[in-house]
């Protein structure tokens, strides 16, 4: 199977069909010994990984790319204007700081979060979307990887 397509098809069934129409068509592969692709970049700059499990790991230039659909932002989490510069430097995502919770958001999964229209971190999302819109303590998402600081591991 051609690998843009692969990636397409991931996008779209992780993202909403249609989603993967704003992934880049200049895209590189790094291959595993087995011949799986491991990661994607454009330019140099990753863009995201494929995990094992099927899924996958954003980063977060790609984030910004599929953002410019509505249906993405579905599996996004947006935040308040106090918790935005925290999250950027990688701190979690508190309850009481999410403004807004996509519906497509689930326990586990690689949640882009938002502010003001773009994406400042990528983290794991510890509370289903109806839970982090309902809690007004705990955490909501843990964050991989914020704006401000790449060296954050998981």
């Amino acid at each position: 199977m051609d690998p843009v397509l692969k990636i397409s098809y991931t996008i779209d069934a992780l993202y909403g069909a249609g989603v993967s129409k704003f992934m880049p068509k200049d895209i590189t592969f790094q291959y595993s010994r087995t011949g799986r692709i491991r990661s994607v970049y454009r330019d140099g700059t990753p863009l995201c990984t494929l995990r094992v499990d099927g899924g996958l790991a954003l980063s977060i230039p790609m984030a910004q790319m599929l953002l410019q659909n509505r249906q993405f932002a579905e599996s996004c989490v947006e935040i308040s204007a106090d918790a935005a510069p925290f999250v950027e430097e990688g701190r979690s995502v508190f309850a009481k700081h999410v403004t807004r919770c996509g519906k497509n958001v689930h326990v586990g999964a690689d949640t882009p979060i938002t502010y003001q229209g773009r994406v400042v971190a990528i983290g794991k999302a510890k509370l289903a979307a109806d839970m982090m819109t309902g809690f007004k303590r705990g955490v909501a998402v843990k964050i991989r990887k914020g704006l401000k600081r790449r060296d954050i591991s998981s």
